[in-house]
């Protein structure tokens, strides 16, 4: 059942972002949420409409299309209808002379037609403060992707085995792991904040097709259906007896996500090479897991967790070839993409109730991407899985 965000989540999301701004860039005077992901954390809907935040005075949400759906869904206290920014800019007052908004979102034709009835000087950036306010989730948002972690754990590890069959394309797996996954609870979208990224389920790929190389800034790999459509999966590669099954793919609950990677083996064996090296990864994701307390630095965690590894493993390490992703983990939540990431430069502790999604992976020419992905919530005595436990790489006959 869909439940409406509470109006005490919504009023400590405010909270926090004011403080994160206050404290970070003390100067600030006014903000200007277009994106529909931070608009839904910080009101509870996602339409077409601008939210505005001023340093001094209680925020609005303003809303072109469709205001009767925000007041059905949101318990958001200043809702109010316009026709276009001029009914915003007439309600609001004066302007000041720079305004913050998400800088990776509003694209420049939208933010001249916003400066057309506000006309500041200068904008601002707001990303990292909302990513940051948006790391650490709630008991309210951890009960939703636990639930997401449920559907996700079930799917791949109980289901997913039974419906490899021999000959079927990589594109028809993905189309069933689809559908049982929103039978099952599945919200239908898998939501990135990063520019252009495009994805239907996941990565998904038998044999060396795991590796295929992608724009995704991750270690798999994924040929999809076309040039113009590289998403889901080839419909021409067909499961061969012997192959390695990589699934990739995120689970969603009510805009909320969870990620997760299971490996199968289809009818055979692997060489003792890539299973050495699956094991080796599931052994570094639970290390990472360990570290995943409130006080420590995302970086140090990368730093302490790369230093220890093997040289020799390294090489194809978290990609293939030269396409290796500079990260071990990333935060999740309203998108798969979230802060903060198991990463250099990363170097504000972490806190609990954070949510990290751990992707230790390694290529293996002639077999594929193994290794293993699971979520995992940051709490004091280590990293808590919300998605299954199953090391993957199991035998399907």
């Amino acid at each position: 059942m869909e439940r409406k965000t509470p109006a005490s989540e919504l009023r400590d999301r405010m909270e926090r972002f004011r403080v994160r701004m206050d404290t970070e860039d003390p100067s600030w005077e006014f903000a200007a949420i277009f994106g529909r992901v931070n608009q839904f954390y910080l009101t509870g809907t996602m339409q077409d409409g601008v939210l505005l935040v001023p340093r001094t005075d209680e925020a609005v949400l303003w809303v072109r299309r469709s205001y009767e759906r925000a007041l059905d869904e949101s318990l958001f206290p200043d809702i109010r209808p316009m026709k276009s920014f001029r009914d915003a800019a007439a309600g609001m007052g004066a302007c000041p002379a720079t305004v913050h908004v998400e800088a990776e979102v509003v694209p420049l034709a939208l933010l001249e037609r916003f400066r057309k009835h506000f006309p500041f000087r200068e904008a601002g950036s707001l990303d990292i403060q909302a990513a940051m306010v948006r790391a650490k989730k709630s008991a309210f948002e951890l009960a939703i992707m636990e639930r997401a972690g449920r559907i996700h754990r079930h799917v791949l590890e109980d289901r997913v085995p039974a419906m490899l069959r021999e000959g079927m394309s990589e594109a028809e797996l993905g189309g069933e792991v689809f559908s049982l996954m929103v039978r099952e609870g599945h919200h239908g979208i898998t939501r990135f904040g990063r520019f252009g990224t495009e994805m239907v389920l996941g990565q998904l790929g038998f044999g060396e097709n795991s590796l295929y190389p992608t724009c995704f800034d991750g270690p798999g790999g994924c040929r999809g259906a076309a040039p113009g459509a590289p998403v889901l999966g080839s419909p021409d590669r067909r499961l061969r007896a012997g192959d390695l099954v990589f699934v990739d793919c995120a689970c969603g609950v009510q805009g909320y996500h969870t990620d997760k990677t299971v490996t199968y083996v289809y009818k055979g064996s692997l060489p003792d090479e890539a299973i050495e090296a699956h094991h080796r990864c599931v052994e570094v994701q639970d290390e990472i897991a360990t570290l995943l307390r409130p006080g420590i630095a995302p970086a140090e965690i990368y730093e302490t967790v790369i230093d220890g590894l093997d040289p020799a493993f390294l090489d194809n390490f978290m990609g293939f070839g030269d396409r290796r992703a500079q990260f071990l983990g990333h935060g999740i939540g309203l998108a798969v993409d979230e802060a903060p990431v198991i990463a250099r430069g990363f170097d504000e502790p972490l806190e609990e109730g954070m949510v990290i999604a751990l992707e230790p992976k390694k290529g293996i020419r002639g077999v594929g991407m193994v290794g293993t992905e699971n979520t995992f919530v940051v709490a004091r005595g280590g990293g808590r899985c919300i998605t299954g436990t199953n090391a993957g790489l199991g035998p399907v006959e």
